[in-house]
């Protein structure tokens, strides 16, 4: 069949850019766009925009006028608010393109009616959606990451960070050999077989395995949460990964998040020069990764702290796995707060102490009490520290501004009765990255500061 017949079949259904798209797969040429046939095919097929300006390959949305704004300045959100017609047979989850007031196609994405983001935009522009596309998302990802890390000293990264890679609702992670992945949304869990067969081929390994465990799920109304293995192997219960050489269990079927926190690699190695012949306090320790960063930089010894027993037994095996003793080591199971307490109480002090709490701002409505959480936390940080002494602080509530949280630092430093100097801040690593047009991605913030008395 003629490269111009493809073409006039579906025009009926496509708009010229996914007619464009799809004759090119007929041809397997989707990835040669050089030697596409239609460079050199006749002219009907290239007077086909005239033919099919509006006609769209998915069902279209409608904006009302003047909300196409946030379009045209690439963010990937549509609220429902701003559409002006939503045909009653689509259905949740469903691809989608978007048009303007006037017609105009805006982009490709999937619709969710019972969400308050009703859209999330896969392409700014008419596309196919479907395993095709999911490679080339993935390449594109994949190659972007090989700029920055040392494949000869890391083997732990987040290869798709949602929205920042273009494929929001999706998450994928590298531990070693095996690939986590996480599905938050409706649209992306119905494109399931897709990307997953995409990502199958575009970077082998030994197993997928799905922690879509989610409680975000329930907002979009899934019902389901997904965890176990997608595709090949089993992963052991602790998987050995490698973080600028230093080895660490995780444990991706149980553990937090996917695994491990991925998002602070390059804040554990940002600690390091300040520890030398320190004694640490790691509070919410989890599985020991400041600690044993701060081991690594010359430590003279650690406190870790988590309310979890199984993820302090964890820890003892991160020290042992890069040859530190967690005999010579403190390994304490207690509520934070509880124990800063009982420190204030003795006059324990500590000369580095590093602070990595959950996300006490889970939302807006928790945005007040969360921050006086963040406020007391940091001041009972701040009373057991020794003079000249370091503290590295995180939070990772998304709601919770930079801005907000040297407020917070301030807040807590004045109840103290401390002096506090930022000596860095940082944000997510670049495998986490963060696009100017779509602030919503930034939620980690770290700061590493000198705090000492008045």
């Amino acid at each position: 069949m003629s490269c111009p017949s493809i073409a006039i079949r579906l025009c009926c259904h496509c708009s010229f850019g996914a007619v464009a798209q799809l004759v090119e797969r007929a041809h397997g040429m989707g990835e040669a766009r050089g030697s596409s046939p239609l460079s050199s095919t006749n002219s009907s097929v290239r007077s086909l925009p005239n033919l099919i300006a509006r006609i769209i390959l998915y069902p279209r949305i409608r904006l009302k006028p003047g909300r196409e704004k946030s379009v045209l300045f690439r963010h990937p959100w549509i609220f429902s608010r701003a559409l002006e017609d939503v045909p009653g047979d689509i259905e949740n989850g469903s691809l989608v393109s978007v048009v303007s007031s006037d017609g105009k196609v805006l982009g490709t994405g999937y619709y969710n009616g019972y969400s308050q983001i009703a859209i999330r935009l896969l392409a700014f522009h008419e596309s196919v959606i479907d395993e095709v596309f999911f490679k080339g998302a993935f390449k594109q990802a994949i190659e972007f990451r090989k700029q920055f890390i040392n494949s000869d000293d890391t083997n732990a990264y987040r290869i798709v960070f949602g929205e920042s890679d273009g494929l929001p609702g999706l998450v994928v992670d590298r531990y070693n050999d095996f690939l986590v992945i996480q599905i938050h949304t409706l649209g992306m869990d119905k494109l399931r077989p897709q990307l997953l067969e995409a990502l199958k081929s575009v970077l082998p390994s030994q197993g997928i395995y799905e922690r879509s465990d989610l409680e975000v799920r329930k907002k979009e109304d899934l019902r389901t949460f997904p965890k176990g293995v997608l595709s090949g192997q089993q992963p052991p219960d602790h998987l050995e990964i490698c973080e600028h050489g230093i080895k660490f269990f995780v444990d991706i079927k149980n553990g937090q998040k996917t695994g491990f926190f991925l998002d602070q690699r390059e804040n554990r190695q940002a600690i390091i020069p300040f520890t030398k012949g320190k004694n640490v306090l790691n509070l919410c320790c989890y599985s020991g990764g400041f600690s044993v960063a701060a081991l690594t930089g010359g430590a003279a010894h650690t406190t870790n702290v988590d309310i979890s027993r199984p993820v302090l037994d964890l820890a003892r095996s991160n020290f042992e796995l890069n040859g530190f003793d967690p005999s010579l080591h403190r390994f304490i199971s207690r509520d934070a707060f509880e124990y800063l307490d009982e420190c204030i109480g003795s006059g324990e002090k500590f000369d580095f102490a590093v602070v990595d709490p959950p996300a006490f701002v889970k939302n807006r409505e928790s945005l007040a009490h969360g921050t006086n959480a963040y406020i007391k936390l940091y001041e009972k940080v701040m009373k057991v520290l020794g003079r000249e002494s370091i503290l590295a602080s995180s939070s990772c509530s998304s709601h919770v501004t930079p801005e907000l949280y040297r407020m917070i630092l301030f807040k807590a430093a004045l109840e103290a009765k401390k002096d506090l100097v930022i000596l860095e801040q940082r944000i997510q690593p670049p495998d986490h990255p963060l696009r100017v047009n779509f602030p919503e991605g930034e939620y980690l913030k770290f700061a590493i500061s000198r705090v000492s008395p008045y």
